[in-house]
């Protein structure tokens, strides 16, 4: 009985474990299948999002291929009807004012001749050109004065079209007194430009090396016109894209021949700016501030880029400090930060982020500085003393403690975050002893032991020309004196005005500069490098650098469509440059704005703010100051 009842239990027990093992087996096949469907509902779920955005960008597709004409290569589909609509605020209050420091005049408002950067930020307010680059996506080119545009298959012939209804800025011209009201902008507008450009009379060698290969504008009809270039150009969309039109009725109001020497003289008419953009030039008050306006003709508003804010003014002051303690008091609205005052000045309550009445903003800027050798000077014809006198510029000592770590050390002509630019290539350090060295190999000694350096009778000597109004070059440059001497040279530093310093330049009459580039999006070294500008008076190689390979390079890169390949050019061009050492290269700095927090849809995009979709609320709009 006993082992009846002990089999039985064996028995129930190894059925019980059975039945457990079937019931583990069941529900493990049942989280293994739920598992699997869930994968395959997550794989459906992206396969459904997949194939409606698949579905988007085919009727998209079928949109553009409907509009493009079937004779030629469209070149840049617009999916835009107008650029950059997205980005402004359709609820936005329109009025108010925005005041920006600035810290320099200029000489005139034309910036044909003065390509200044104050007088091209008032024309990037007042103009208009054929397309705008996407804020957030600097390689798309969407619609502005062009409604679209084609491009032939040897790319050598953009065809235009020009959107209706777009107007001249309405003005009295200030020579004859004859009033100019409601002149629609015309393809003649656009040919005109290049003409003038191409006007060996007229001052703008820089723009001019942009242009040299664009052969000619044909005029089709009022809103019609083709771009012939005379070879393939790399820039050539970027440039043809970015033209802009320049107002026939303003500068050519005579009889006769156009006169490119009477365009640069035009004194009466270059104090004025004349354009088809957002905002209209009221007034300069010389030495004092700039008033815009916002035109109220202006086409964009019926797209829905009327800027929101009423007035711009470019308010001089010519202190750092003094800019600052003016924004401190509201009387300006907008600066740009030296470092020190970013790191010094800007964390009191003011700039409290909940309750402060100012913001602060901080971005990689697309500038580099650099000191520049004149290459007409014997002093600097020799790169072994270029290079040593690079050595001697403690660049490290610089960045920490003239730009307070706000920027990195650039050794190369292309923006560091650009495949342009070499990473590969580091800045020759500072070093004394590398510097005397290359400088003894030169022939420079010190024969008469006074403690400068020597060779053929002549002291090694010279002197560089400073801003007086630049407060990092104020503080830079005694840095860069005291290690010079290290070396036996003896530096002087001359401090000018901006207008006797920008003069000093053109003419080539100086033996050392001190300045800084704006970089673009893709760059052309040809304005700043090639030998065919050093010669060219108030070009942009103000240094006067030649050199036969550097022309080469720059040759081959304008003709490359390949990215790779112009990359690799880029990166043999500056690999050249930092052997030869005709900059200094200095500083890349940080963009360092600071302004009102009464300001609505601020956005830093790659380009840095844009101030034309910022706008205020009702409330907190304040007038222009008498």
């Amino acid at each position: 009985m006993n082992n009846k009842n002990i089999f039985g239990n064996i028995i129930s027990v190894l059925i019980a474990i059975i039945v457990l093992f079937a019931a583990f087996g069941i529900v493990r096949s049942v989280d293994i299948l739920r598992f699997r469907l869930e994968k395959i509902s997550e794989q459906i779920s992206a396969i459904s999002g997949k194939l409606e955005n698949l579905q988007k960008s085919i009727e998209k597709l079928d949109k553009i291929a409907a509009s493009a004409p079937t004779t030629e290569k469209t070149a840049n589909f617009a999916t835009a009807e107008i650029a950059n609509r997205q980005y402004y605020d359709q609820n936005a209050e329109s009025g108010g004012r925005i005041i920006t420091a600035i810290s320099a005049e200029t000489k005139n408002m034309n910036y044909i001749i003065n390509n200044e950067s104050l007088v091209s930020t008032i024309w990037e307010y007042c103009f208009d050109s054929l397309t705008e680059r996407n804020y957030e996506h600097l390689e798309i080119f969407e619609p502005k004065l062009a409604e679209s545009w084609s491009l032939s298959d040897d790319k050598m012939t953009y065809t235009i079209k020009l959107r209706k209804g777009a107007l001249w800025h309405d003005f009295t011209d200030p020579v004859t007194g004859k009033k100019w009201e409601n002149v629609e902008v015309t393809a003649h507008d656009f040919k005109f430009y290049l003409d003038v450009i191409k006007n060996e009379d007229v001052d703008c060698a820089p723009s001019r090396s942009y242009l040299i290969d664009l052969d000619r504008i044909e005029v089709i009809s009022d809103y019609e016109f083709k771009v012939v270039w005379s070879k393939p150009y790399f820039l050539s969309e970027s440039v043809t894209l970015g033209l802009q039109p320049l107002p026939r009725h303003l500068y050519y109001a005579y009889d006769g021949p156009f006169d490119g020497k009477k365009f640069n003289d035009d004194h009466e008419r270059n104090r004025i700016v004349v354009g088809c953009g957002p905002y209209k030039f009221e007034k300069w008050e010389k030495d004092q501030r700039i008033f815009l306006t916002k035109w109220e003709k202006y086409y964009g508003a019926k797209y829905g880029i009327m800027p929101p804010i009423d007035n711009i003014v470019l308010e001089v002051i010519k202190l750092p400090n003094t800019q600052l303690q003016a924004l401190m008091s509201k009387k300006i609205d907008r600066m740009g930060f030296q470092p020190e005052q970013w790191v010094k000045r800007t964390d009191g309550p003011e700039f409290d982020e909940k309750t402060g009445f100012l913001r602060k903003y901080k971005y990689p800027g697309r500038t580099y500085s650099y000191i520049g050798y004149n290459f007409n000077n014997l002093l600097f014809q020799d790169k072994r003393v270029r290079q040593a006198l690079t050595h001697l510029v403690d660049r490290e000592k610089i960045l920490n403690t003239v730009f307070y770590g706000l920027g990195r050390i650039t050794s190369g002509p292309f923006f560091m975050d650009s495949p342009y630019y070499d990473q590969d290539i580091k800045p020759y350090p500072f070093s004394v002893d590398t510097a005397k060295k290359l400088l003894d190999e030169a022939g420079w000694k010190d024969t008469d032991n006074d403690g400068i350096l020597d060779k053929d009778g002549k002291k090694f000597e010279f002197t560089i020309l400073s801003v007086t109004s630049s407060e990092i070059q104020q503080r830079m440059l005694p840095i860069i004196k005291e290690d010079m001497g290290k070396a036996g040279i003896v530096m002087n530093i001359v401090p000018v005005e901006w207008s006797v310093y920008v003069q000093r330049l053109e003419q080539k009459s100086f033996e050392v500069c001190t300045l800084g580039w704006a970089m673009g999006f893709e760059n052309d070294p040809y304005q700043l490098w090639h030998s065919k500008e050093a010669d060219q008076p108030a070009s942009s190689n103000h240094i006067s650098f030649r050199n036969k390979e550097a022309d080469r390079l720059i040759e081959e890169i304008r003709v490359c469509f390949d990215l790779e390949k112009r990359i690799a050019l880029c990166h043999e061009f500056h690999k050249l440059l930092h052997e030869e050492q005709p900059y200094t290269f200095l500083i890349t700095p940080y963009s360092l704005i600071g302004q009102s927090a009464r300001y609505q849809n601020v956005r830093v995009f790659p380009g840095g703010i844009e101030t034309r979709i910022m706008w205020t609320p009702k409330k907190l709009q304040l007038p222009i100051p008498q």
